[in-house]
Parts: structure tokens; sequence; C-alpha cells
């Protein structure tokens, strides 16, 4: 079984159901292909470093996946015909890091020890 990342950027105007929608139905195309969606996170509305058909904002879902190369195959073939989709990426990793959560808020103890080193 190979180990796969994958992110997909929806339309800034997406509603929060229709990002709930896009993430169940990747996530039946993953299962029905014999993988396993080991994480989901919902990075929420980030900027995008260039206007993407008119848009300047994207909502990020990522997803950490085990699976075959078909799995694969079959996400990037949905999502190519997709309208509420702006762009996706799959990269093929060694292992996954499940605890580091980078787009989460910090904690406040992270602020204060970041203060403290600057003083």
């Amino acid at each position: 079984m190979n180990l796969y990342e994958h992110t997909i950027i929806a339309r800034q105007d997406a509603s929060p159901s229709e990002l709930k929608q896009l993430t169940e139905k990747y996530s039946k195309i993953v299962e029905k292909n014999e993988g396993e969606i080991v994480k989901t996170e919902n990075w929420g509305l980030l900027n995008l470093s260039y206007l993407i058909r008119k848009n300047k904002k994207g909502s990020y879902i990522h997803f950490k996946i085990k699976g075959r190369g078909k799995v694969v195959e079959e996400l990037e073939k949905n999502e190519a015909i997709d309208k509420k989709l702006l762009r996706y990426l799959t990269v093929k990793v060694k292992s996954f890091d499940l605890d580091t959560n980078y787009f989460g808020k910090k904690d406040e103890s992270e602020k204060i020890e970041k203060k403290e080193k600057n003083n």
C-alpha cells in the first residue's frame, strides 16, 4: 500500500455544507477503490498566490490516503470534471505526519514561548 497526501482547493463561494459534501464524495471514491482515508483536515479559506478562474481565495481540504495508484487515478479523473474545484494535488509520501497541525490555531503557550524568545 502506498501513502498519499491529497489536497483539493474548492471555490471561495462554496458553503460549509458544500465543502462537507465534497469531502464525503471524495472519501467514498477512495473507499470504493480499496483505499483508506487515514485523516482529513479542513484548512479553511486561504489566499491564493495568484488568481485562479477569477478567485483570490480558496477553501482547502487535505486528505491522508492509504491505497494503490488506482485510487489516485479515480480521484483525479473525477476532480478534473468537478466545477466546484479550482485545483488538486497528490503527493506520494513515505510516512504521514499525523501530529502536526500546520493550519490550526496556535495555543496560548506557544504564543508565550515566542514572546519570551523575542525578548
